[in-house]
């Protein structure tokens, strides 16, 4: 069997279970967010954190719930690194510097999970399950829950509520996250990814020499860091280690994870709003996009330049030769566009024009089909940037799901894709014209700063994976990184959120004539283009300096 043919079944594949799957985890979940029934457990959880899980909340005390269940996460993971070296399990590591800690929590608590450390050479069992892993699970359930919120301002009216924040959070981890991530769990183990309690075990190299190869509960958090779009691996090299994925097989099995929820929830939105219809018109330009990024990937890395690269098929250069091209390619287009941030390769060692397409993935804003929960609401928002051009185009003020999109909402709407470009360009700009950039750049030209711009790119859209030439474990990074990440995660959730609650407040507007259909392929269309061109817009002067030079030079 040949290489493409290889690619193209893994890529259908996963197509394939992404189909069969998306209808009923798309219906399950509506089920869960519209349940009004309490699980035991659940129950037991609200008494302790003293929340009423039927108290319905408008925007600003739903916000107020995500920002302070957020601080006291980011308190709490700051300070578990800090004793780290007081605690059982720590495996003999120091507790974890300031500004690391700092840096590490944030990424966390943010969804980014950004890592300037090694895993097994700085992290102890209990921080990394205690800690990191619990975390992999609720920063994801914060964002399904506000993802969550925004579709209730669509499907409800004359009302400002949203529903109850701690109750989305506690059904998204107990319900949706947990069971899911349980079965994978046992899945990577029968596979042969390990999931134990050692301190490592001394391993005799051919060459004569000794190494020593850390243990853990490997296949549980790395189950929840691809379920939950999280990404930090319990070690350095991520999902290439064989501890991590071992095989074909469970590159597979992780890839789907990667896609799993992010694809199933237009199918929840669908059935919220009350047309699935909607929803499929969402996942159709989710998919399309993220397709295009795989194929455009695939190709250029198969037609890599240079003897070297011919002989061997292609750009093996930072790729595990079990995964091969197609696998590895397919992999980081899905991590890149899910800001999961997980890798089984090297994007440092990609293609110009390759490590091109995985950084314009993230400054899409990671919406093809983007984070759990987050790539739901930047689509949404999207959607309503989409409507608002439609409407300039007719001369008619844009309608979203019976909704009317005035001033306040288009306002809140582009203040929340906004964001992200601003830290993105602000904190590449910075490094450049400090000098920390180039000091951290292994690598000159455009390169260099394609290392750079990825950061913030990474860091902003709370991707996590980086380009491997930049040395970011400076003061200057750690602290500027942290920043980006808890900006660029909460900022957007405040302008999404107050967008909730003002449509929620508007009385239902009949379809007529005139109102432009968003349930068929035309605009989906029109969303992906919408989509392009406004990342294109933002980003291609910044994307000709790093990549698009780098790939016409070569």
């Amino acid at each position: 069997m040949n290489e493409t043919t290889t690619d193209v079944l893994q890529i259908s594949a996963v197509v394939v279970v992404l189909a069969l799957v998306h209808r009923p985890l798309g219906d399950y979940m509506a089920a869960v967010y519209s349940s009004r029934r309490h699980l035991r457990v659940e129950r037991w959880i609200y008494r302790c954190v003293g929340a009423d899980p039927d108290a319905e909340m408008r925007w600003p005390a739903y916000l107020r719930g995500v920002l302070a269940f957020s601080v006291v996460s980011v308190l709490f993971l700051y300070l578990f690194q800090r004793v780290q070296d007081r605690l059982p399990l720590s495996l003999g590591f120091e507790a974890i510097p300031p500004d690391q800690a700092f840096n590490t929590a944030v990424s966390f608590v943010s969804n980014t999970n950004w890592q300037s450390y090694s895993g097994e050479a700085a992290m102890g069992h209990l921080v990394q399950a205690g800690g990191l892993a619990v975390q992999n699970f609720l920063s994801a359930a914060v964002g399904m829950a506000v993802a969550v919120a925004l579709v209730r301002g669509f499907a409800r009216h004359r009302t400002g509520e949203l529903g109850n924040f701690w109750a989305d959070l506690v059904r998204g981890t107990v319900r949706i996250l947990l069971p899911i991530a349980a079965l994978a769990a046992v899945t990577l183990v029968a596979l042969g990814a390990i999931q134990n309690f050692s301190g490592g075990t001394e391993a005799h190299t051919l060459s004569g020499a000794t190494q020593h190869l850390t243990g853990g509960p490997i296949a549980s958090q790395e189950a929840i860091k691809d379920l939950g779009t999280n990404g930090g691996g319990p070690y350095n090299a991520n999902s290439a280690h064989p501890y991590e994925n071992p095989d074909g097989i469970s590159n597979i099995l992780e890839i789907l994870l990667l896609l799993l929820i992010p694809f199933s929830l237009p199918r929840t939105f669908g059935k919220m709003v009350g047309s699935v219809r909607q929803g499929y018109a969402i996942v159709a330009a989710m998919g399309v996009i993220w397709l295009a990024g795989v194929v455009a990937v695939t190709i250029v890395e198969h037609q890599a330049p240079g003897s070297a690269s011919q002989l061997a098929g292609g750009s093996m250069e930072g790729k595990e030769q079990r995964f091969g091209i197609g696998g590895s390619s397919l992999f980081a287009v899905s991590t890149t566009m899910t800001s999961t941030g997980s890798v089984n390769s090297f994007h440092d060692s990609y293609q110009g024009l390759s490590g091109g397409v995985l950084i314009f993935g993230m400054v899409l804003g990671e919406v093809a089909p983007g984070g759990v929960g987050s790539g739901l609401y930047g689509m949404l928002i999207m959607a309503v940037i989409a409507v608002f051009l439609a409407g300039l185009m007719i001369g008619r003020t844009p309608e979203y799901l019976g909704k009317k999109l005035g001033a306040r909402e288009i306002k809140l709407a582009a203040c929340a894709i906004l964001v992200t470009p601003a830290l993105v360009l602000i904190g590449t700009g910075l490094a450049m014209a400090l000098g920390d950039g180039e000091e951290s750049m292994t690598n000159v030209g455009p390169h260099g700063f394609s290392e750079v711009l990825y950061a913030y790119a990474s860091a902003a859209n709370n991707n996590g994976s980086a380009f491997a030439g930049l040395a970011a474990n400076t003061d200057f990074f750690n602290t500027t990184l942290g920043l980006a990440m808890l900006l660029g995660r909460f900022l957007p959730m405040v302008f999404v959120l107050a967008l909730a609650g003002s449509l929620a407040e508007q009385r239902h507007v009949p379809v007529t004539a005139g109102t432009l259909r968003t349930h068929n392929p035309l605009f989906s269309g029109l969303l992906v283009a919408t989509a392009v061109v406004v990342a294109g817009l933002t980003f291609f002067p910044a994307l000709s300096l790093g990549p698009l030079a780098e790939g016409l030079a070569t």
